[in-house]
């Protein structure tokens, strides 16, 4: 029997396309617009209901594009991943599935925002690789991700974020690349080329999917709209413009895949609804000024609710909340877009173009750009993936090493008052630490008054939020340390010298500690076997700030949240950074003038 035309590996993308296009029904052109999570089971549900729920949406409702959540051991996702991919064989056009996943390689870990697995390498969040400078190391770091991601089968990743960090209360600014915007394109350049891992998409490949067009760091107040209650994205510095450029280093890169962000722009001529609803953000400026004709993904649960970890959440359709679910899917289609991250409502679209709302060749289009991308990956050819190797790829030494390592090029030495590095020998007293990483040759004191030295690590501080819906994944409010903190750290030093390193997930106010710290680090990630080091001097401090650090919280709610470096007089500025022997000189930013 001859071999179907879109099963044919000799023809073109295009060409495979077309024919399986011509052979679709309604209901698997439908299937094709969402991107539902699976759960990988273990921690939080059993394989009975993961296997009905895959169940559901693969053989049902023949969806063949899954987000992976959950998973830590790498030859269990593989496997797992394997086993669905049988599932979707045995429907009636064999179509596999585009697999996606959140980060796994960072130390946040969110269920909304990515999940740190310790089955793959470790590496510093995002602002982190900001503060190594090195462009190259990034370019390194995809392709280490491309690896493992290959080697477990999951073939499209949920970033980069070419948003840039220019409000400093944002929660989610941990995940771009820092605050200056030229550094952000470069960095971005790099990581989805590493992803790609060649000049174009191909077998060998993991698509990215950069985010969150057209730039979401400008949250009013910083608060973020995975909330419902926070909608609103503001340029009151009128610098929407300058949002765009990493956005551009990621199309003249050749990115196939683009998420918009929940974000509602106000005060702009832009339409006052989410940016996936946006017709002059999407249709206007994606489609026609910029050109993209890749595959267009809505943020999650903007058509219906869903419930993670136990919290409910969505729908996010902002400005858009009197409609129903499928109006608001039409509207999404109408400004451009082509599929629906986590919902998995495909009746309807069936009943759109029943009904006549929707025409087929509309969607038609959307379907084509999403098929071409399946087959550009190879995915046809190589659905499975082998288990035992994936293991031995999650678990290489050397990419492990790498990780590390780069955790340690990012760490910034923001004061050292001669403390630094310490001696052999030298009695240390740790709070916030393992007391298992104060060995030899330290010697682990059990009491301030015993100690030489006292380290201690802190999170940059946040507001919780009793009225948070999302309890506390998005860290959020104040940057500066409660009284209670400040007068711990100046109790301790009373008795020792006092080394503060703090988790800068965003920037924080750090005058008041400053004066009672004898050293202070920033950190973006890193693991406590890595910090102490660092303190003694295994790797020399070679991290700069990928912000400012503001001066105080009066200069913070005084900027304006779409311009960057717009806080009066920082207590540390971008590019600050100490070695163990002298100071670097700052790097000179035109934009702060």
């Amino acid at each position: 029997m001859p071999q179907l035309p879109y099963l044919d590996p000799a023809l073109t993308a295009e060409e495979r396309t077309e024919d399986l296009i011509g052979r679709m029904t309604l209901a698997e052109k439908a299937g094709l617009l969402f991107q539902p999570a699976i759960n990988i089971p273990g921690r939080i549900t059993t394989s009975e209901a993961a296997l009905a729920d895959a169940g559901r949406k693969i053989a049902d409702k023949l969806i063949s594009h899954i987000h992976v959540m959950d998973g830590d051991d790498a030859a269990e996702i593989a496997k797992w991943l394997n086993r669905l991919q049988r599932m979707a064989a045995e429907t009636r056009l064999g179509i596999p599935i585009s697999f996606s996943t959140d980060p796994r390689s960072g130390f946040h870990s969110s269920p909304f925002t990515g999940k740190t697995a310790d089955a793959v390498s470790r590496w510093p969040e995002h602002t982190g690789l900001g503060a190594t400078r090195d462009v190259e190391l990034v370019r390194r770091y995809a392709d280490v991700i491309r690896r493992e991601m290959l080697a477990t089968g999951i073939r499209v990743y949920l970033g980069p974020m070419a948003d840039i960090f220019s409000e400093p209360r944002w929660s989610r600014g941990f995940g771009t690349f820092g605050e200056d915007p030229e550094l952000v394109s470069e960095m971005v350049t790099a990581f989805i080329e590493g992803l790609r891992g060649g000049l174009e998409l191909g077998a060998d490949s993991v698509a990215a999917v950069v985010k969150h067009f057209p730039g979401g760091g400008p949250q009013l107040r910083g608060m973020d709209a995975h909330d419902k209650r926070f909608r609103e994205q503001v340029y009151p510095g009128g610098r929407q413009a300058l949002h765009l450029r990493p956005f551009e280093a990621a199309f003249d890169a050749g990115v196939t895949q683009v998420m918009p962000y929940y974000g509602m722009p106000v005060g702009t001529d832009w339409q006052e609804r989410g940016f996936a609803f946006n017709e002059p953000v999407i249709t206007g400026l994606l489609r026609e000024r910029y050109g993209f004709d890749g595959v267009v993904c809505t943020d999650w649960y903007l058509l219906e609710s869903t419930t993670v970890e136990n919290i409910s959440f969505g729908p996010n359709g902002y400005g858009l909340e009197h409609l129903t679910p499928t109006e608001r899917l039409k509207a999404a289609l109408d400004a451009g877009v082509d599929q629906f991250g986590g919902d998995d409502c495909t009746e309807r679209v069936v009943e759109l173009v029943s009904a006549g709302e929707l025409s087929e060749e509309r969607l038609d289009v959307s379907v084509r750009r999403i098929l071409l991308e399946k087959f550009r990956l190879g995915l046809f050819e190589r659905r499975y993936v082998d288990v035992e190797q994936a293991r031995v790829v999650c678990g290489d030494p050397q990419q492990h090493a790498l990780g590390e390592r780069t955790q340690a090029a990012s760490l910034t030495l923001l004061k050292n008052d001669g403390l630094l590095p310490l001696a052999p020998g030298t009695r240390v007293y740790g709070e916030g630490i393992e007391k298992e990483f104060l060995a030899a040759p330290l010697v682990r004191v059990d009491s301030p008054a015993e100690a030489d030295v006292i380290v201690v690590r802190l999170a940059a501080p946040y507001e919780t939020d009793p009225d948070s819906a999302l309890g506390d994944w998005f860290h959020a409010g104040r940057l500066d340390y409660p009284v209670e903190v400040i007068d711990r750290v100046r109790e301790l030093s009373a008795h020792a010298p006092t080394v503060v390193a703090i988790y800068l997930e965003r920037p924080a106010v750090l005058a008041d500690l400053e004066p009672v710290a004898a050293a202070l680090v920033g950190e973006y990630g890193a693991s406590d076997a890595v910090l102490i080091g660092a303190l003694q001097g295994a790797t020399d401090f070679t991290g700069s700030l990928p912000f400012d650090l503001p001066r105080s919280m009066a200069a913070v709610e005084d900027s304006r949240e779409d311009v960057p470096f717009d806080t009066t007089d920082p207590l540390y500025p971008y590019g600050h950074g100490l070695t163990l022997g002298a100071e670097r000189t700052p790097e000179t930013q035109a934009m702060r003038s």
